[in-house]
């Protein structure tokens, strides 16, 4: 049978990067069955992952210049961006090892009655078997350090799929790991159509099961999953801002700026939906206005460039589309609203869409953002909780008891105090509630999810 082919695209004028020869369902079963070997034997050492994940963070930090044109190429994140991502990997490869040696087991508390005299208890984690993983584009090599690294780092062997459009830097991450010592068949790569994937995900020998995409197919994915397999979902979200009326404008329209159009906006947590209170509303959509337009859209792989292309043509053709609706059902298009090329669209600025447009229900993953005014703070609270997803969501006040009533009555898994929705470091908890996502992201706490803990009881005279 002839090898199926998977060409690797630029989002931004859609030139040809590379040609990769895809997985079929017995490379499946081989990954599977090598994977499930090592889960049913001894992980590597400790000491000898610590060693490889050390060389790999250095390796990478003198990479990362390579790391980050490849993410700018193959998914259109700008340049200045995918710099940071690269370094915000080895960050997190570190991380990882700092995890290692300062979480363990625990001692439980015996002798606190007759029934448990004479007894110590302790408990120590277990890698918890095979780990598959399927990744989104945005964050082309920090999600599988997200992913992969985790899994190596408590010994557990790991299957990742990349995202069909952004596989370079997944696949170049792992031929280093190989290269800083890591046994191959301790993480592999499968390249698979969506039925293929299927068959990897709900095999009965996947402990665990990491997943980033859509909502739609994992939710539906954890629906076929096998007795027994654990799993952590990461899905998006339409993040909300409030601006209250004392709220710095001067300091936080950089950061408003930066959450909204961020990677053309294609981030889960990124700035879409700001309520601003009607007395600076009008004041806050000017200096939006002005600072958008300093942004230079078009090729990530240029240095100047702060907004790139959305991942595929489709995906430009769906937010002209909302964007349109918007328009027709009497939405103001303060900025923008136009396609560029195939792939890239203006960073738009939009005023007061209807609650009933997909803008306003659903995540955009582009680069628009919308205003809409309120009158109380209870009002805008009840619009940002309306939609059933649920992420990151910010507030921007100087009046403290203000924040903090905002932060307990919103929505969301974090909520940032004059800072942007799309705030993030690698340590902190990162997770979605209602349809967002199931499970805690964050390395240590994924590290966490792939181990399972295990009580040891002596019984003594001598205790």
């Amino acid at each position: 049978m002839a090898d199926h082919k998977l060409t690797v695209v630029s989002p931004f004028d859609l030139s040809e990067l590379e040609t990769l020869v895809t997985n079929s369902a017995a490379d499946v079963e081989r990954c599977l069955s090598d994977a499930s070997r090592l889960a049913s034997g001894s992980p590597l050492p400790v000491w000898e992952r610590v060693e490889i994940l050390e060389k790999a963070a250095a390796l990478l930090d003198e990479r990362k210049d390579s790391f980050a044109m490849t993410i700018a190429k193959e998914g259109g994140k700008p340049l200045k961006d995918a710099e940071v991502e690269a370094a915000r990997a080895v960050q997190g490869i570190r991380n990882a090892v700092e995890v290692l040696h300062s979480e363990d087991g625990k001692t439980v508390p015996m002798g606190l009655n007759p029934a448990s005299s004479q007894r110590l208890a302790f408990t120590i984690r277990e890698p918890i078997g095979v780990v598959v993983a399927i990744s989104a584009f945005n964050h082309p090599l920090n999600l599988i350090i997200h992913q992969v690294v985790p899994a190596v780092a408590v010994g557990c062997p790991v299957i990742i799929k990349p995202a069909a459009m952004t596989p370079l830097s997944c696949i170049h991450f792992v031929d280093l790991l190989y290269e800083c010592g890591l046994p191959e068949e301790w993480c592999q790569i499968l390249l698979l159509s969506n039925e293929d994937s299927e068959i990897l995900v709900t095999d009965s020998r996947v402990a665990f099961f990491s997943f980033i995409g859509s909502s739609q197919v994992g939710w539906y994915l954890r629906s076929k999953l096998a007795p027994g397999t654990r799993c952590a979902l990461e899905h998006g979200g339409a993040a909300p801002v409030i601006v209250e009326p004392d709220a710095n404008l001067d300091s936080m329209i950089p950061s408003l700026v930066k959450g909204g159009y961020y990677h053309a906006g294609q981030v889960c947590v990124s700035v879409q939906r700001v309520f601003a209170h009607t007395s600076i509303v009008d004041e806050l959509e000017q200096q939006l206005k002005e600072h958008i337009e300093t942004l230079v859209s078009g090729d990530p792989s240029l240095p100047e460039t702060d907004v790139g292309p959305l991942i595929l043509p489709r995906e430009a053709d769906r937010v002209e589309e909302w964007v349109n609706e918007a328009k027709s059902m009497g939405t103001r298009v303060i900025l923008g609203g136009n396609r560029i090329s195939e792939t890239c669209f203006e960073p738009t600025l939009l005023r007061n869409a209807p609650a009933n447009t997909r803008v306003s229900q659903m995540e955009i993953f582009g680069p628009v953002v919308s205003l809409t005014s309120y009158s109380e703070m209870n009002e805008a609270i009840e619009q940002a909780n309306a939609l059933p997803v649920a992420f990151q969501a910010s507030v921007f006040t100087q009046d403290i008891d203000r924040a903090m009533r905002a932060a307990k009555k919103l929505s969301a898994s974090a909520v940032m105090i004059n800072d942007h929705t799309a705030f993030r470091v690698d340590w902190m908890p990162f997770a979605g509630r209602k349809t967002s996502g199931l499970g805690i992201g964050g390395i240590p706490f994924t590290m966490e999810d792939l181990t399972q803990e295990k009580m040891i009881v002596i019984k003594s005279p001598a205790l």
